[in-house]
């Protein structure tokens, strides 16, 4: 007679989640079966312990990519079947991309491991954005790299679980410009207003912290604004630019939302696929300025073309505190570039320690940082 595994008693699987070492034993522990994904998911202490970013890299086969835990040097023993393209955004358990005709998809990556049926709903469509301010010419030259046309992503709330409360803001090339759409409400995009204080957009990245809206743009300004039907949305200056580097990147992260933190990510002028350092600030809304913070504490950042992401290290297992994780990120010159911008910063000691990872060489797509989902 074969074992009947998913019919296992409740106190036998809970005695198996509570030796399980690693998130990625605990991942594969949730994919077994739906009574064995009920029995993690109930286990809430075991559980918090256990989400942990990982990578997800291509595999170089067709709707093929292997996530990979970096704190242990390793490849989990399951593959996630999603197309093999560039993906402009991780945010709440869904990637985000543009497909052909500038339709933009989310796509959750838990709901789609190879060997499991996929999940209802794994790929949500939203209506294709629209390239008014652009040629015919240059309407052209982006249908031919679509997936490059969406610079970056977030949504802030997930679409299956909490569709009501979910809005996916979408950064968008030529000026780095951004539209909205209210999954509930809306059946096509807003175009956000690209006008404050006579500079073009230019933005970086947008985040979702206490019920309201922020982003960061080239010159490093703090922007906010409401979601209304209005393309102007009430757009706001909350701060104005501090000094940088020119070969910089700018983020934004909610940190975990006690604290609001802008980060500047420096890249060599040699090679500007080249990450050589960090700095973090921490907006004081009751000066409303920024202020450099020279230590995380409890805290790890983790960087790249997924929202930013804040981690509490004591909750987590194997992260390093007071530190920046980082990978690749989109760069108008990606083309021919390999992706193996990717290692950990220690805030503290100024000093980086990078990850050399074999399949990182033989992708011919940039890693995302994401972040394991237990509602299989």
């Amino acid at each position: 007679m074969d074992p009947d595994w998913a019919n296992l008693p409740k106190h036998l699987l809970d005695s198996v989640v509570k030796r399980l070492a690693l998130p990625s034993d605990y991942l594969q522990f949730s994919c077994v079966c739906k009574s064995w994904c009920s029995v993690a998911k109930d286990n809430k202490s075991q559980r918090s312990k256990m989400i942990t970013p990982m990578l997800l890299i291509s595999a170089n086969k067709k709707h093929t990519w292997h996530l990979y835990r970096v704190m242990d040097n390793k490849i989990l023993d399951l593959q996630i079947s999603v197309p093999n393209k560039r993906y402009c955004g991780f945010s709440k358990g869904w990637l985000i991309t543009l497909e052909n005709n500038f339709v933009v998809a989310l796509i959750n990556p838990f709901f789609r491991v190879k060997g499991k049926p996929k999940k209802e709903n794994s790929i949500i469509r939203l209506p294709p954005l629209t390239c008014k301010d652009l040629t015919r010419r240059r309407i052209l030259h982006w249908s031919r790299r679509s997936e490059n046309y969406g610079v970056k992503a977030m949504i802030s709330a997930d679409p299956v679980l909490n569709a009501s409360d979910c809005i996916v803001v979408f950064i968008y090339e030529e000026l780095k410009q951004m539209a909205f759409i209210r999954l509930s409400k809306d059946t096509t995009w807003t175009y956000i207003d690209r006008s404050v204080d006579n500079r073009g957009r230019l933005i970086e990245e947008v985040t979702y912290f206490r019920d309201g809206f922020y982003a960061v743009d080239h010159w490093r300004r703090l922007l906010s604004f409401d979601i209304t039907a209005q393309s102007n949305s009430d757009v706001k200056l909350v701060a104005q630019s501090i000094e940088g580097k020119k070969f910089d990147k700018k983020y934004i992260v909610n940190s975990n939302e006690k604290e609001l933190l802008m980060v500047q990510r420096y890249y060599s002028r040699e090679d500007s696929s080249v990450t050589i350092g960090f700095k973090v600030f921490e907006f004081k809304f009751d000066k409303s300025e920024w202020v450099e913070k020279n230590d995380l504490g409890d805290v790890a950042l983790f960087l790249g073309d997924n929202t930013s992401i804040s981690v509490v290290t004591s909750s987590s297992s194997g992260c390093q505190s007071n530190s920046i994780y980082f990978c690749h990120d989109y760069n108008d010159n990606d083309y021919g570039r390999q992706y193996c911008d990717c290692g950990v910063y220690d805030v503290k000691s100024q000093t980086i320690t990078r990850y050399d990872i074999p399949l990182l060489k033989m992708t011919d797509r940039p890693a995302i940082w994401v972040v394991p989902s237990f509602h299989l």
